[in-house]
């Protein structure tokens, strides 16, 4: 892993430019403060990078894919110029019916090379599988959890290659703590983010790139009431699994269909190792093609 240190923007004396690429995680969905607006870890840990704010730039976007990040996201945050960015992306990937693990791997790539060639510090994370964190049947969830194994061990290859900062958030008890979530299940609310806030700042404060006072654990605003969760649920939670289940629910009753025969046959572990093969493959195409031709 190449040595950790600031480049691209900052300002002198202060904080690092700081740029958020990815989802609705960093969106920071779940986290609504006073004026109703998101917030989310991302703004939490801009206020703690240096003896003042980081100027900040928040590029992420609801509903986002890798796609994304990398048509749309990467070009404006390359023209900012930050010294540090985070790239947390990559469940909405596995959310569709177009789900590719290669694609995903050189989509990523591609984002993490250019950022790191421009001098920027890149945070990284690795995310639980939405399958489990929407309490799922065991023929459903489990096919989604490969499918975010695969993209985590992506990320993880990925983020050693590029000598990122990479945080494990797909372990730890906050993940079964319900006071950490939303009414979703999918994003964290305030204690959440506030906590991917923290984790955040130890890891830049344990490389010397973050000097300011750590995010609270503790909320600012009173999380929402049993009936407005529920009431979440019936009316925009509602709209949202159907819009995902318009693309993925057919294909993800054929992959839960396949888990049912395996698990009769005995033969489960057959799909974890082609998850793993196609992880080895995508990687395996990463370095061939940043080979040098033959002379």
């Amino acid at each position: 892993m190449r040595p950790v240190r600031f480049g691209g923007s900052s300002r002198l004396g202060g904080a690092p430019d700081f740029v958020a690429l990815g989802d609705s995680l960093t969106e920071g969905v779940g986290d609504r403060v006073g004026d109703g607006a998101w917030r989310g870890w991302a703004a939490l840990l801009a206020a703690g990078l240096g003896e003042g704010p980081a100027r900040f730039t928040n590029l992420a976007v609801s509903g986002s894919q890798t796609r994304d990040v990398l048509e749309r996201q990467l070009p404006a945050a390359l023209e900012l110029r930050p010294g540090l960015v985070s790239v947390v992306v990559g469940v909405n990937d596995t959310l569709r019916c177009t789900f590719d693990i290669q694609a995903v791997a050189a989509r990523l790539d591609q984002v993490y090379a250019a950022l790191t060639e421009q001098g920027a510090v890149l945070l990284t994370a690795c995310l639980p599988d939405p399958g489990t964190m929407l309490g799922l049947p065991g023929a459903l969830a489990h096919p989604l959890a490969r499918r975010q194994r695969a993209v985590n061990s992506v990320v993880h290859a990925l983020s050693d290659r590029y000598g990122a900062l990479h945080l494990h958030a797909c372990e730890g008890d906050w993940i079964t703590d319900r006071a950490m979530w939303s009414a979703d299940r999918l994003h964290p609310g305030e204690r959440g983010h506030r906590q991917l806030a923290l984790r955040f700042h130890t890891l830049l404060a344990e490389h010397g790139l973050a000097t300011g006072p750590a995010p609270s654990p503790e909320p600012e605003f009173p999380g929402p009431t049993r009936s407005a969760s529920l009431r979440w649920l019936a009316t925009a939670g509602t709209g949202w699994v159907a819009r995902r289940c318009t693309d993925l629910l057919p294909q993800l009753l054929t992959l839960a269909a396949d888990e049912l025969r395996h698990r009769a046959r005995g033969t489960s572990a057959r799909l974890d190792l082609r998850t793993s093969a196609a992880v080895s493959a995508a990687l395996a195409a990463l370095s061939v093609a940043e080979q040098p031709d033959a002379a």
